[in-house]
C-alpha cells in the first residue's frame, strides 16, 4: 500500500515537472496597451484604466490569476498597477485585460519638465509586468516602444 502510494506520487511529480518544462519552453506572451480611460483619483494622483491586449503565441492556453504592470517613460518610472482579474488566454489567442494604474503627481511633473526641455517628437516607453499563473507560477513580459506625437515633428527645432 505504501509502495503504491510512493509510486503514484513519483509519477504525479514527474508529470507535473514535464508540464512545467513544456510551459517554460514556450514563446513569451505579448502585451500591448490598447486604451486608457480616466478613473477617479485621490489627491494629486492620476488614475487610469489601462486596457491591455495579451496575446498567447503558444500551443497551450494560459490560465491567469492576477496581473501587475509598471510603465517607464523616457527612462523613469511613471505608472504602476495591479488587478486580481482571472481568466484564460486561449492557445494562439488573445484577450483584453483592464488594469487600474496610478501616476503620482511627482512622476507627472518630472515628465512635464523632461518634455519641456527635451525632444518633443518622440516618447520612449517600457511596459513590464507579470501575469500570475494559477498552476505553475507567473509569466513575465516586457514591451518596448516609441510614441511619435502628432504634429510634433513640425515644431521640433532642427
Amino acid at each position: 500500500m505504501v509502495q503504491r502510494l510512493r509510486s503514484w506520487c513519483a509519477t504525479a511529480l514527474i508529470l507535473m515537472l514535464m508540464a512545467a518544462c513544456a510551459m517554460m519552453g514556450g514563446d513569451p506572451i505579448k502585451v500591448q496597451v490598447v486604451g486608457l480611460e480616466p478613473l477617479q483619483g485621490q489627491g494629486m494622483e492620476l488614475r487610469l484604466a489601462a486596457k491591455l491586449r495579451v496575446q498567447n503565441p503558444n500551443e497551450a492556453p494560459i490560465d491567469y490569476d492576477g496581473i501587475a504592470v509598471e510603465l517607464e517613460v523616457r527612462g523613469n518610472a511613471f505608472a504602476s498597477g495591479v488587478s486580481d482579474a482571472r481568466g484564460t488566454i486561449p492557445r494562439y489567442g488573445e484577450t483584453v485585460v483592464t488594469v487600474p494604474v496610478t501616476v503620482s503627481a511627482f512622476a507627472m511633473v518630472r515628465q512635464a519638465m523632461g518634455f519641456a526641455s527635451g525632444d518633443r517628437s518622440k516618447i520612449d516607453y517600457v511596459l513590464r509586468g507579470k501575469v500570475g499563473g494559477s498552476t505553475f507560477g507567473s509569466v513575465r513580459f516586457e514591451s518596448r516602444g516609441e510614441l511619435e506625437l502628432p504634429g510634433a515633428a513640425a515644431t521640433t527645432p532642427q
